[in-house]
Order: C-alpha cells, then structure tokens, then sequence
C-alpha cells in the first residue's frame, strides 16, 4: 500500500471557526477523516499533521523521504511567503500536490504568488475540503505515470 502525508500550515488547525465565508464550516478533522477514508478507499495509507510553525513542517517534509510516496500540501500563508518550505520539497525528491481551500487566485494579490507551486506536480485550489480528495486523486494518477504528455 502506497503511503501520503497530508500536510497542513499555519491556522488550518482553526478551520470551521475561522473565516467560514471564505474557508467554510468544515473542521480539520472532518478534512483529516475524509483523507483517511478516502484514500484507503484508493490504495493509501495516510498520515495527517498539522503546525503553526515553518520549521516543523520542514521537519515533516523532511521525515517523509523514505517514509512516504508523496505529499499533499495545504501551507496556508507559507505558500505565499517561504523559500524555505519551497527547498525543503526541492530537497526531498517526493511528488507534491499543492492544495488550498480557497482559490487563491480570486483574492488578494499577494496570496496569487506561491513558491510551494515551484516545485510541487501541481495545484488544487477553490473546492474546498474536497481539494483535498482530488490531491489525492491527482497524487495517485501521477504516482501510476498518468500525467501531462
């Protein structure tokens, strides 16, 4: 059985309660639950781990070359902001998905910038918890050798 990380940054841990006109009323948990059925459903065992701190989510990307076949990324505000998350996958030598809640590329200027996108296979945004299902999707459609001709 394949294994993904689901990676979640800064705030995440606040979803359902934080901004739900933009994030909506679904919780970490309900996102980490979905992850979990879903990819068994699909083949993956999943871990989940969330921090509010840069450093620990390097040290998860980190710990996850030889323990995992890829990752799925929600950085929150790191996306737009660190060099440092954006070597770390560089350094790894594991598929990314990118994914993200809201599309960011609807809102402020700054959040249409993302360094995690330099290096990542691709991006999710706009759908949702179910961004999450469909990274896993698209990790798992790359992982078989499907992907852009």
């Amino acid at each position: 059985m394949r294994k993904a990380l689901i990676l979640n940054g800064p705030n995440l841990n606040l979803l359902g309660t934080r901004q739900p006109e933009v994030y909506g009323s679904t919780t970490l948990k309900m996102v980490e639950d979905l992850c979990l059925t879903h990819g068994r459903s699909i083949g993956f065992e999943v871990s989940c781990f969330q921090s509010n701190h840069e450093g620990e989510l390097i040290d998860a990307i980190h710990t996850a070359k030889g323990a995992q076949d890829g990752i799925v990324l929600n950085a929150g505000a790191y996306t737009h902001t660190s060099i440092a998350l954006m070597d770390a996958i560089a350094s790894v030598g594991l598929p990314v998905i990118e994914v993200h809640l809201s599309n960011i590329h609807a809102r402020e200027e700054f959040r249409r910038t993302s360094y995690i996108s330099k290096v990542a296979v691709g991006m999710i945004c706009g759908f949702g918890a179910q961004g999450y299902v469909l990274a896993l999707d698209a990790l798992a459609a790359h992982l078989n050798g499907g992907g852009p001709a």
